[in-house]
């Protein structure tokens, strides 16, 4: 099922977002969009890889649909599977696969944030993976024209990686379990 819904997850998809995302400004393109109430929270409580498949579609396709100012981007929670990373990575080229026979190439991509997200060449302890660790397996949709216009106006775009690590490791032992309680519960 997918929803809109302000249950508990997308409850706690909106904390991470407002305390970790933008109140770290880990992203800076995600305040706006935010502020002016443009992002959509859906929550997919499906167990099955087809119906996901099948909600996914059918949010690219709201997306498409819908004007830049009504939503402008859509997070989908997915509470009922994929907790395992490795198995969210193979869903996402699933993902991406649906992107390219729908036609969406350079009109939509997805980020990636888990709960056990980890960089490749990296220890699942080191802090960096804590930039894409979310409460649950969430598959992010971003209008490319959106990007485009946020990166164009960013002053130095390529610092914002090295920039959130630098966060990251700064970040005290207090200030991790805060912000990132539902890791630890």
């Amino acid at each position: 099922m997918l929803s809109n819904s302000n249950s508990q997850s997308v409850q706690l998809v909106d904390e991470w977002l407002t305390n970790v995302v933008i109140g770290l400004n880990l992203c800076p393109f995600a305040k706006k969009p935010y502020k002016q109430n443009q992002i959509r929270y859906a929550e997919i409580t499906e167990t099955s890889q087809a119906a996901l498949t099948e909600a996914l579609h059918d949010e690219l396709t709201r997306l498409e649909n819908s004007k830049e100012s009504e939503i402008e981007t859509s997070v989908l929670i997915i509470t009922q599977q994929l907790s395992d990373f490795y198995e969210y990575n193979e869903f996402l080229e699933i993902a991406d696969d649906l992107i390219d026979n729908n036609g969406w190439r350079g009109v939509f991509q997805i980020a990636s944030f888990h709960p056990d997200y980890q960089f490749a060449g990296t220890a699942p302890s080191d802090k960096e993976n804590l930039t894409n660790r979310a409460p649950f397996p969430l598959l992010h949709l971003i209008r490319e024209s959106s990007l485009d216009k946020a990166v164009d106006a960013h002053p130095d775009v390529d610092s914002i990686p090295e920039q959130n690590i630098i966060k990251m490791n700064q970040l005290t032992k207090q200030q991790i379990a805060e912000l990132f309680h539902y890791l630890m519960d």
